[in-house]
């Protein structure tokens, strides 16, 4: 699948996306990835992601708004590795990730802040499929996101 990149998608449609300034690292083996969005919003605690991302993923993007923490990690290559298995796109990352060298050898998108080998609480605290707003930008279910190694974009 040929990826649009995000420098000509914004000159063509520049006033109908929104762009995330807040930088964003690429970690995952696949550095443009896009698809309709799915949402969590959860702070030091993978529950709820590892819990959506073992469901059919149906090419769509995660978000995720661990609220900007690096504390811990809140993917991994085991959480990642079943995202590929079920069919997602990728994963955007406001918080930490580890296994990072194993991410980059996934046929996945991942975008996230940084990288913390500290793991994450287990309780399933959180909200799926909600808005969340990461830099700014507010991510809605079912918009479509585009991501290459230029940054961000989302419709609004």
């Amino acid at each position: 699948m040929s990826q649009i990149s995000t420098a000509d998608l914004y000159d063509a449609r520049g006033d109908k996306l929104q762009s995330v300034s807040l930088q964003f690292q690429n970690i995952g083996g696949m550095s443009g990835f896009s698809g309709a969005v799915r949402t969590v919003r959860c702070f030091q605690d993978n529950a709820l992601i590892k819990e959506l991302l073992s469901g059919p993923g149906d090419g769509a993007v995660l978000v995720v708004d661990g609220g900007g923490s690096l504390e811990t990690a809140l993917v991994g290559d085991i959480i990642a590795s079943l995202a590929v298995d079920n069919g997602w796109a990728g994963l955007i990352v406001n918080g930490a990730i580890r296994d990072r060298v194993a991410l980059g050898t996934l046929p996945f998108g991942v975008k996230a802040l940084g990288s913390n080998p500290a793991k994450s609480g287990k309780t399933g605290e959180g909200e799926a499929d909600v808005p969340v707003e990461i830099g700014g930008v507010v991510f809605r279910p079912g918009a479509t996101v585009w991501c290459d190694d230029d940054g961000i974009l989302v419709e609004p």
